[in-house]
């Protein structure tokens, strides 16, 4: 994973106020799905189309929209966003093998009384610099 900015969360740490976001701060996950990811994921939420459970003639899962989704959310976990809303594009299949990274960038930062609302924009890409999703995030960080 990499970061642009301090703290390896895209934004800056304040040992007085915790984490502080900033606008246009990126953070850059990767991650390969397993076929294990996609049977656990399956399992969890109950999914279990024929189309995520059964290989393709490459012998690979399709990756459930989702689970895709968790790499965005993995970052707003991290800047400890409490999210009041989420919007995902699935723009072309991912499938286990394939390596996906997604960018995360800080669009908007409005301070408050309690800590800031926040608002993020993510595009994520495949091994071939595809977009395969593009998401969008916003929510509240508290202090």
């Amino acid at each position: 994973m990499t970061d642009t900015t301090e703290g390896g969360t895209g934004g800056r740490a304040s040992d007085d106020e915790g984490f502080v976001p900033t606008e246009g701060a990126t953070r850059t996950v990767e991650r390969t799905f397993t076929p294990e990811d996609v049977a656990a994921f399956a399992d969890l939420s109950g999914d279990e189309g024929e189309h995520h459970l059964e290989p393709d003639a490459e012998g690979r899962l399709l990756v459930h929209g989702l689970l895709l989704a968790t790499l965005p959310t993995q970052v707003g976990g991290e800047r400890d966003v409490l999210a009041r809303t989420m919007t995902y594009e699935f723009r072309r299949p991912v499938y286990t093998g394939e390596r996906v990274t997604c960018e995360v960038r800080t669009a908007d930062v409005e301070p408050r009384p309690d800590g800031y609302e926040v608002r993020s924009v993510a595009t994520c890409h495949n091994e071939a610099g595809e977009t395969v999703m593009t998401a969008e995030y916003a929510g509240v960080i508290r202090q």
